[in-house]
Parts: C-alpha cells; structure tokens; sequence
C-alpha cells in the first residue's frame, strides 16, 4: 500500500509565532509582554500598528519615554543627518560635537539657578545607573553612607537603586542593598498616617525633621535623600509642592545633598520642563534618563560644581557615549521647549483629570484621580468592601487587570502601577492631539464599565 502524508499543520501566523518563541527563549522576568501580547511592526505618534493589522493608541509611550511619540519626524531627521555625517556611534567618553550639542542643549532647558555652573555626569544608558551614580558621588563627596528614601519611591533595579526603591516584592529575594531609612511619602488618598489632606502633609514634615534631629532616633546623618517628584511606578502620586520645600529647607539645614529623581518627570511630562520648577526648589544633584534620548537610551546625573568629587574613573560604562541618543536628545529638548509641549501636557492633563474625575462620580471603583500634566493615575477599587480611616476603599488589582484587558481589546495600552498594582497609568505623549485625547476616555470609560462588578 503506498503510504499517505500526514496532514501536516497549518504553519502559525508570523506574530503568533514570535510570541512563543519570545515565551520559549526570554526570561520570566519579562513585564510589558506579558501585559500586551501583540508584536508592534509600525508606530507613529500615539499610534502602534501590530502584525495582525490592529492599531492602538499607546498611553504608555516607553513608559514615559516617549514625550515626542513614535517616530517624530525632528528624532528621525536627527538620527539620520548624524548618521549620514560619518559620526562615531560609539567613543566611550571622548568629546564629540554631538555631546556637545546635547549638553549645551541640555543645560539651557534646566531651571538657571541650578544650571549655573553645574557638573553634567554621562552614565550608563539606564536611568538605574543614574541612580547608582548620584547615591555614590554623594557618599564620596560627604564621606557617608546612607539615604534617605521614600516609601511608594521607584529609582531603577540595580543594587542601591533597587535599595532605595520601595517595591518589596522584588526586594525581598535579596540581600540587602544598604542602609536606607524609609520616610513616608505625603499620599492624599491613602496618607500613611491616616489623617490625608494638609494635615498628614504636615505630620510628614514633622517627622521627618524630629526624626533627623533625635539623638535616639537611630539615624546616622545619611549622604543624600533621593526623592521623586512625582512617583511614577508607585502609582503617579504628586508631591505637594509645600511639602517639596520643606524637604529642600531640611536637608539644606542639616547638609545633606537633595537628589531629585526625574527619570520619568522630566522633558514636560507633568505640565512644566522639569517637574522642580513647580514648587522652584533647587536640588543639589538631578537624575535624568528616559525622554532625554529622544527614544534612545540615554542617562545624566547633573549636580551643582561644589560636589564634583569624582575622581577620574570613580563611576564609568562603556555605553556612555551613545552619539544617536545625544543627537536625538537635544533635538527633542529643542522641540519640546520651541513648542511649548510642557505647557500643552499641562492642558491635555487638566481635560483628562476634569473628565476622569467626572467618570469617578459615575463609576464608584474608581476610587482615585490623581497626577501631574500628562503622568496620571486611575486608583480601581473594590467599593463594597469596608474603607479605611481616610475614606478610601482596598485597592481590587484583579479589576485593574480584567481593564488593562479590556483596554487593550479596546485599542488602548494603558500599564498598571502603584500599591497592589490597582492604578491605571497614563503617560501618553505629550503631542497627543484633542481627538486622541477623547478616544483614550472614550475607551478608557467604556473599558471599565465594562470590567466592574455589575
């Protein structure tokens, strides 16, 4: 009998395909993958095109990343007249015209009192490192060995970043990063000390400046205190600006170097060019990374000229002189203030917080609407449970998740964050159009009301 062929299966679409070998071959550590199982093949502004032929309306945008969207034509002609030029891409520290530029570039978008003057640190590509090299520049320059940090804080996965990060799930399968104390971070709808409102913002301060001054109180004058603005990962909870002043006069009383985290805060994110001018406090040292690359992966740490204490070679990486990044970089500096796109965050930020805000009186586990500019938080909550002290219901991280799917189903990507990952974050660019801004609501809304308990 002759033999048949077995039938033999129908091969497997391209991204379905990618997807399970990215299952089989990358670690479990992956995040955002697993998030949006899509594979993006175009991207323009806000718009993400996957292989299936589906857009999507990205308000992750690199989560944050992104402050000119995907693919700006300023970006894209800056990478390519650097490389049509005969650039190095790659000369580890050395000068280079597109350093310069960026630098130059760089420091005219910074507060002038804080410029003047000022030492610019290139560091490896990720703001983690940033992080790492700010703690240590200020545990060389003032002999000591801790931080103070804050809880809800996020400052990168590496050792002392991780360490002085409040996440701890990815903290507790290690050792410890080094001493850190941890002070509460002034949080409105869910205060520390249960009081919310002005009145846990002034405790805070209070004991914060008891306990640095109590002999008994356990702490060592740290090297630095290293603090966000607004905290991104920990669910886009603005620091009050008062409070923010408070921590500037304390720790400039006490002498202890002020680091200002503005990874994800800056470029024009929350409404202004860097998030410090809202309450004009002038740090010692400001971390940046992200949106300063243009998209490519770029970090500084800037700090005032009395503490270069450096010496030479005390914190160095072989990807510190990323050519198209710099490039990018201060072309996307340039634009951003040519343009005035911090002050259009600020605007688009206002429309949705007022419209969102709306939506929470009409769907009650929305329990909280808070952020700056374009870095806001959508708090899902489970209201048939019993609130706290404060009024604010548990936080229902399974409802978050069922809308994140919704979302997506919706053509939305919008990420989680905060405590028990219940926080609805939205960092979209900041060249998102008025039509954009009403389809990420409409989608937004139909997507919870479609998710929530009936």
């Amino acid at each position: 009998m002759p033999l048949t062929a077995a039938p033999t299966a129908e091969p497997a679409p391209p991204a379905e395909a990618i997807l399970r070998r990215q299952r089989v071959r990358e670690s479990a550590a992956r995040t955002y993958a697993r998030s949006f199982p899509i594979v993006p093949v175009r991207a323009h502004g806000m718009t993400v095109e996957g292989a299936d032929g589906r857009r999507y309306l990205d308000c992750l945008a690199g989560a944050g990343t992104l402050a000119l969207g995907h693919n700006h034509p300023v970006v894209l002609a800056a990478i390519r007249r650097t490389l049509d030029s005969g650039a190095p891409l790659h000369l580890l520290d050395l000068a280079t015209a597109e350093k310069d530029d960026f630098t130059t570039a760089l420091l005219e978008s910074l507060p002038a009192e804080f410029a003047g003057g000022a030492r610019v640190h290139f560091c490896g590509p990720a703001g983690t490192d940033a992080v790492e090299a700010a703690l240590k520049l200020m545990q060389t320059v003032t002999g000591r060995r801790g931080t103070l940090a804050f809880t809800g804080g996020y400052h990168g996965m590496t050792a002392g970043a991780l360490a002085v990060s409040g996440n701890v799930a990815v903290k507790e399968p290690l050792p410890s990063g080094g001493e850190v104390t941890r002070l509460p971070f002034p949080f409105r709808y869910r205060c520390p000390f249960g009081l919310g409102g002005e009145a846990g913002e002034r405790v805070s301060v209070r004991y914060v400046e008891r306990l640095l001054d109590d002999p008994s109180g356990g702490v060592v004058r740290p090297a630095a205190m290293i603090v966000e603005v607004v905290q991104g990962e920990g669910g886009a909870v603005p620091a009050p600006d008062d409070w923010l002043r408070e921590m500037r006069r304390i720790t400039a009383e006490r002498g202890i170097p002020l680091i200002v985290d503005e990874v994800q805060t800056g470029v024009g994110r929350t409404g202004a060019m860097w998030a410090v001018e809202h309450s004009g406090i002038t740090p010692d040292a400001m971390v940046l990374s992200k949106a300063i690359g243009g998209s490519l992966p770029l970090a500084v740490v800037v700090y005032r000229e009395e503490y270069d204490g450096w010496q030479p070679g005390a914190h160095t990486g072989t990807f510190r002189g990323n050519t198209l990044a710099m490039a990018a970089g201060a072309a996307t500096l340039r634009h951003v203030t040519a343009n005035g796109l911090a002050s259009r965050a600020a605007a688009v930020g206002r429309y949705l917080m007022t419209e969102l805000t709306a939506l929470q009186r009409q769907l009650p586990v929305i329990g909280d609407v808070r952020g700056r500019g374009l870095m806001i938080g959508v708090e899902l909550v489970d209201p048939s449970a019993e609130p706290d002290v404060c009024g604010a219901y548990p936080a229902d991280p399974a409802l978050a998740r069922r809308v994140r799917e919704a979302c997506l189903a919706r053509g939305l990507i919008v990420e989680l964050g905060g405590r028990h990952d219940a926080v609805l974050r939205l960092l979209p660019p900041l060249t998102i159009t008025d039509e954009q801004a009403h389809a990420v609501l409409d989608r937004l809304s139909d997507a919870i009301a479609a998710a929530a308990p009936r």
